[in-house]
């Protein structure tokens, strides 16, 4: 077994969100609950009043959304939600506002079969391609990771972020410019393992596997590896789907 440094404990910083982006949010949330559904949204002005922002923001909120695939805006009828099947799954907003409600079992499947087929992938180039600091990332992110208890809030935080370190490390700009939805799908997806009793030791050791791999720079071990750590994460969501 590859030999693990010690690391700081560490966690994403979020910005602080600045009014226009508080404005989406809060409108996001009115259409998942269905608030708008099927009815033409009240105007720019009446939203603008109602969420206590100026004009100027709203516009650029609603134009957030509507460049989302959210909202279609038409002249003469106005502005309506539109169906979440037509909304963009490549954005990591909307792919967690289908969360704010139980989301239906063909998305969480979509999700599911998205990190199989770039996750796995990305395993073996990070085997293959990656830079001395890359794979320290990844050791480091491995170690602060393992010491975690599973029921620690921070193990789901820690989880994404040696996922992450693998994902940077391939080296792939298309990759890493997916980056943000394959934070979002794993982030969620792991949320929903959580109602099922994890075994932290058997989770570790699967991660542990695929990072010996990448480390070892053993493409096809790494692969493996992976996918047969993204397979017991599909079994998991297929047993909440049959068990909802």
């Amino acid at each position: 077994m590859t030999p693990y440094s010690e690391a700081p404990s560490t966690h994403r910083v979020e910005r602080p969100a600045s009014l226009v982006e508080q404005t989406v949010q809060r409108l996001a949330r009115n259409i998942v609950s269905g608030l708008y559904s099927g009815e033409t949204l009240p105007t720019q002005d009446e939203l603008a009043r109602d969420f206590d922002v100026s004009r100027t923001v709203m516009r650029e909120a609603l134009s957030m959304l509507v460049s989302r695939g959210m909202l279609d805006v038409r002249t003469k009828t106005g502005t309506r939600a539109r169906p979440m099947r037509e909304w963009q799954v490549l954005n990591r907003d909307v792919v967690e506002w289908r969360f704010l409600r139980t989301p239906e079992d063909a998305f969480m499947r979509d999700l599911v079969d998205f990190r199989i087929e770039i996750e796995v992938r990305a395993a073996r180039l990070a085997a293959e391609r990656a830079t001395e600091e890359g794979l320290n990332l990844i050791r480091e992110a491995y170690a602060i990771y393992s010491q975690c208890s599973i029921d620690d809030p921070q193990f789901m935080v820690l989880d994404e972020q040696l996922h992450m370190a693998i994902l940077k490390a391939s080296n792939n700009r298309f990759f890493d410019q997916m980056a943000p939805i394959v934070r979002a799908a794993l982030s969620l997806v792991t949320k929903a393992q959580r109602a099922l009793p994890l075994m932290r030791d058997q989770v570790i050791d699967a991660h542990r596997k695929v990072v010996d791999a990448i480390l070892e720079r053993n493409a096809d071990t790494a692969e493996l590896a992976m996918r047969t750590l993204l397979s017991h994460m599909a079994d998991d969501v297929e047993y909440l789907i049959a068990n909802r």
